[in-house]
């Protein structure tokens, strides 16, 4: 197997995880970034980290695909973009649409949610989806 030429630029830095937050513009997000906070440090028992410039994530897994790319990301986690939260919950939402279906206002990509602000969904549902994810990720990636 070749060794892939990809260079990743999401890895976990020790840059302070409020003071990120603290940067944010609008208290709006700044509190729902503290509401997230809470959330994924509870169901995953990590203190939470920077990945990259933007990212906030809880716990790390390692994987490696066919093609030889490996790496590690966090289990679960969010960033607070300009237009609205990327929330990320591996492995992705197709064992997830009856919950999808009640959450409220969102998009979804491959394995991101997003969500303009948390007053526009249920965090009872978001919160079985987050357990449903991490779940679902130790199944594919037992913890190290």
């Amino acid at each position: 197997m070749a060794r892939s030429k990809y260079t990743l630029k999401t890895r976990e830095t020790v840059a302070p995880v409020d003071a990120f937050i603290d940067k944010q513009p609008k208290e709006e997000v700044r509190d729902d970034c503290r509401t997230l906070l809470k959330l994924m440090g509870e169901l995953t028992g990590e203190e939470p980290r920077m990945w990259g410039p933007s990212i906030i994530g809880f716990g790390s897994y390692h994987y490696k695909y066919e093609s030889g790319h490996e790496g590690d990301m966090c289990r679960i986690g969010f960033s607070p973009r300009k237009t609205n939260f990327s929330i990320y919950l591996l492995p992705g939402f197709e064992e997830q649409g009856d919950l999808l279906e009640k959450l409220g206002k969102h998009t979804v990509g491959k394995s991101c949610l997003y969500v303009k602000r948390l007053a526009d969904i249920d965090m009872a549902v978001l919160r079985k989806m987050a357990q449903r994810s991490l779940k679902d990720l130790a199944k594919l990636y037992p913890a190290r």
